[in-house]
């Protein structure tokens, strides 16, 4: 395999691609169970029908873990927006709609989602009284078994020249409550500074799935807090501001 086309940089991990192939190749940082159980998720997502980069092997290269995977020839929605930003909520509507399409599967072998986040907040470096808070907030919240992504954002949504939309990146994926899910992707449209793009998301996604705005808000402390663990310094600072809003109007 080469290694001389860089096509991510990501953090503990670089993305190559070979041809047809992808090589998500970790540092010497990131555990074996940590790299076996992202093959493992990519492999019990294929099986439900969505649309992926299939996994074609798990190896090691030069004594690091990687992961390969069938490349997908596309744009990003993310490239789609800033190239087009007219037409931004037409994108986010694409956007939502894929969102949905996958929470609309269930996948049973999965982790769930409640169990990770559980051990998440555990890890957090709040005070008791915060954490016990926000575990028995979670422990509360209705418990679904939908297929939530974990990381789903319009970077890791490829459309392909015949507008067939495959998503990447399973790393986080579980089985849980959608809202959740999307409390997890508006907080990553703030962390990136953008306001408008958080609040279109948000707006459509509640219109579409027909949820309460209420209702995804109150995952977000919960979110916020189990996303803070790894987070750097930065985004974590401004995760854990999340944490201190008990109630929304």
């Amino acid at each position: 395999m080469k290694l001389d086309n860089v096509i991510a940089t990501r953090k503990n991990k670089t993305v190559y691609r070979d041809g047809k192939k992808c090589i998500k190749l970790f540092d010497e940082s990131y555990s074996k169970a940590d790299v076996l159980n992202e093959a493992l998720n990519l492999a019990r997502i294929e099986q439900t029908g969505i649309n992926v980069g299939k996994l074609l092997e798990v190896t090691t290269i030069d004594g690091k873990w990687a992961i390969v995977y069938e490349y997908i020839e596309g744009v990003t929605l993310a490239e789609m927006m800033e190239k087009d930003p007219r037409h931004l909520k037409k994108y986010m509507e694409r956007l939502v709609d894929i969102q949905l399409s996958i929470q609309a599967h269930t996948c049973p072998m999965l982790n769930k989602l409640k169990d990770k986040m559980q051990g998440k907040i555990s890890q957090t470096k709040l005070d008791a009284t915060t954490r016990y808070e926000l575990h028995t907030r979670l422990e509360g919240m209705p418990t679904h078994n939908k297929v939530c992504h974990g990381d789903f954002n319009p970077s890791n949504v490829i459309i392909t020249k015949d507008d067939v939309p495959f998503v990447i990146d399973w790393a986080h994926v579980t089985q849980g409550n959608a809202s959740a899910d999307a409390a997890r992707t508006y907080l990553l449209f703030s962390l990136e500074g953008d306001t408008k793009k958080a609040e279109m998301y948000l707006d459509l996604f509640c219109l579409k799935s027909d949820t309460a705005r209420q209702y995804v808000q109150k995952w977000m402390p919960i979110v916020a807090a189990s996303q803070s663990v790894k987070a750097i310094k930065k985004e974590r600072d401004f995760l854990l501001k999340w944490v201190d809003v008990v109630d929304y109007e």
